[in-house]
């Protein structure tokens, strides 16, 4: 497995999936081995049965990740039955481990190419790794029916893609609601927020939406000020006295509370496939009130309200606010039970064994 920062898991949602699932495989009795970013005296060599390769970059700045992924590949080249690059930035770069015979299995994280943060030319090479993907592949994975669709739509159907879901942590407890006070925050009594400061995850709108619907429960946004920007300046700006934007809160004891006990948890993300954080959502039983796309809809059914733009959404906040206890419970019991269901690590873990000892059969 490559393409994440390695593991054990500290950074982002390639790292926890590629933990994640790497230790249940080995559990399944397959050989795993994650390439890890960096090197150094004492770095580990194994964590949980999982093999680590740590490989330092040669290349400064924007070229980093590139050389990362390419130094990688190289390295998988030869011992390994099949090579796993989650995401698809370095796709035409997985043509080399097709060369002595690999299978190649790719990751098709998002439509990332959609994504503001990146100027036009890293969404026009993002688009063409994209379509890269499709040639030096055996397999693509999706982790979203309704993201495979719309990829399949526009690049016609690739010989071998699967859909295996990303997984949900699930914490169905009370735990925690001194965290939520330690923030100024009543548990119950609030909604959250948490997403990247990127346009199309609508913090904005979700701030405009909640002060205009005269809603007294405060917003409580989990981002990444620290980016700041004219996105951030503006967030800053529009937002009222009910507003509470907490920063960046990355640990799991923390931001685990503060999902467990919003009244509602708001998400804003429109493009990509099946979402982290959103099933962290799902998986503490959590109230939802979504964006309106095929991705969101995939993921949440009908264990959630929905939202299309501003409008919508203040209505949507209206409603939240005047749910009869039964009927919140009906959402927050649904979606943990999707959360359970269907994105279990370990039936998601069973699902990738099988198709490796498929494909290695």
């Amino acid at each position: 497995m490559l393409g994440s920062r390695g593991i054990p898991a500290r950074y982002g949602g390639f790292e926890t999936f590629a933990e994640e699932l790497s230790v249940r495989l080995v559990a399944r009795g397959i050989d795993v081995t994650v390439f890890c970013e960096g090197t150094g005296a004492g770095a580990p060599t194994e964590h949980r049965g999982v093999r680590l390769v740590h490989v330092r970059p040669r290349a400064p700045g924007p070229l980093r990740t590139l050389a990362f992924d390419a130094q990688c590949l190289a390295a998988a080249c030869r011992e390994y039955d099949v090579v796993y690059m989650l995401g698809y930035g370095s796709s035409a770069l997985c043509a080399l481990p097709r060369l002595f015979g690999r299978q190649v299995w790719i990751n098709m994280d998002g439509l990332e190419w959609r994504r503001s943060k990146w100027s036009a030319p890293a969404r026009a090479f993002l688009w063409c790794m994209e379509r890269a993907a499709f040639a030096t592949a055996t397999r693509l994975v999706f982790d979203n029916a309704a993201l495979r669709d719309e990829v399949e739509t526009r690049r016609g159907a690739a010989k071998r893609s699967s859909v295996i879901e990303y997984g949900a942590p699930l914490h169905d407890d009370d735990a925690g609601r001194e965290v939520v006070e330690h923030f100024g925050l009543e548990p119950g009594a609030y909604y959250l927020a948490v997403a990247r400061l990127e346009p199309e995850n609508h913090l904005h709108e979700i701030v405009r939406a909640h002060r205009i619907s005269g809603s007294t429960r405060p917003l409580a946004i989990v981002t990444n000020l620290e980016r700041g920007g004219e996105y951030a300046r503006e967030l800053a700006a529009m937002s009222g006295p009910r507003t509470r934007i907490l920063g960046s809160v990355y640990e799991p004891e923390r931001l685990r509370p503060l999902r467990r006990h919003a009244h509602a948890y708001v998400h804003g993300h429109s493009v990509g496939g099946t979402n982290p954080s959103l099933l962290e959502a799902m998986g503490v039983a959590n109230a939802v009130v979504a964006h309106d796309n095929p991705f969101n809809r995939e993921v949440l059914g009908d264990s959630a309200l929905y939202w299309r733009d501003e409008d919508e959404l203040e209505l949507a906040f209206e409603c939240c606010d005047a749910l009869e206890p039964d009927e919140r419970e009906r959402l927050r019991r649904g979606a943990f039970a999707r959360a359970r269901d269907r994105y279990g690590w370990e039936r998601i873990a069973d699902e990738y064994a099988r198709l490796i000892m498929e494909s290695i059969a």
